[in-house]
């Protein structure tokens, strides 16, 4: 469990830090990016895991590069659901959603 929330933490500096580096990506505080690192790792959890069941033909062949379609779906998806966070248009979703994806990468090796 403390794994899950220093991991959460450091996802949400990374968030907060891709914010306020890029002028399309809008975050109200600290506090939301913590919120949205959050929603996006329990998405990630559940409607990822699924997604990247059923999608294992396509990542294979594509290899691996349709992980990063599933990941900015997800970011999307948290972008939606919470008011405090938008990320302007579809350029930036694919930056933020391959910057977010590293470092999620990074921390769940780490953690």
């Amino acid at each position: 469990m403390l794994n899950w929330i220093l991991h959460s933490l450091l996802l949400a500096a990374v968030i907060y830090f891709l914010a306020q580096q890029h002028s399309r990506i809008h975050i109200k505080d600290f506090w939301t990016a913590v919120i949205v690192a959050v929603v996006y790792s329990l998405i990630n959890i559940s409607l990822g895991l699924v997604l990247k069941v059923l999608s294992l033909p396509l990542i294979f062949l594509t290899v691996g590069l349709f992980l990063l379609l599933i990941n900015m779906f997800l970011l999307w998806l948290t972008d939606k659901l919470i008011d405090n966070f938008e990320i302007e248009d579809k350029g930036t979703l694919v930056f933020t959603a391959i910057m977010i994806t590293i470092a999620d990468t990074v921390l769940a090796w780490i953690f």
